[in-house]
């Protein structure tokens, strides 16, 4: 990963001086930071890829499932009409209602769990307070 090359603007025998030895330390630090940006660029290019994938199969799997869920819904309905001996409309009414029940209830459950989020979050809130409390305290 590193291609570090010794100096050669020194001459055989002599020491070098502290500005070249500095230079060549800032020389190979730049060197690495460039090489471990393009590493991190490249990890984050194939995690993204791997990302894609998964959001295509949630994405595909989330049809499928809704897909079969409708037509439960509708074998719901017709077993409805069949066995309790009721009207098509009757038995769409009851599918229906009980189909808006559930999700009014998972709505108002979702919506008391999102108020309960705080968008900043207060232990990292109070500390930043007494950081800045101490820094004020300080000057």
């Amino acid at each position: 990963m590193a291609d570090l090359q010794p100096r050669t603007d020194v001459l055989p025998g002599t020491q070098p001086s502290m500005a070249s030895l500095v230079t060549g330390i800032i020389d190979d630090a730049q060197k690495l930071i460039r090489q471990e940006m393009e590493l991190a660029k490249r990890e984050i290019g194939q995690e993204w890829d791997k990302a894609k994938t998964a959001a295509v199969s949630f994405a595909t799997g989330f049809l499928f499932a809704g897909l079969s869920g409708i037509l439960l819904c509708l074998m719901c309905v017709y077993l409805l009409h069949e066995v309790a001996d009721l009207r098509l409309w009757v038995s769409y009414l009851i599918v229906g209602g009980v189909l808006g029940l559930i999700g009014g209830g998972l709505f108002l459950l979702g919506k008391f769990r999102a108020d309960e989020v705080n968008v900043i979050p207060p232990q990292t809130a109070q500390t930043l307070k007494e950081n800045a409390q101490w820094i004020q305290n300080q000057t």
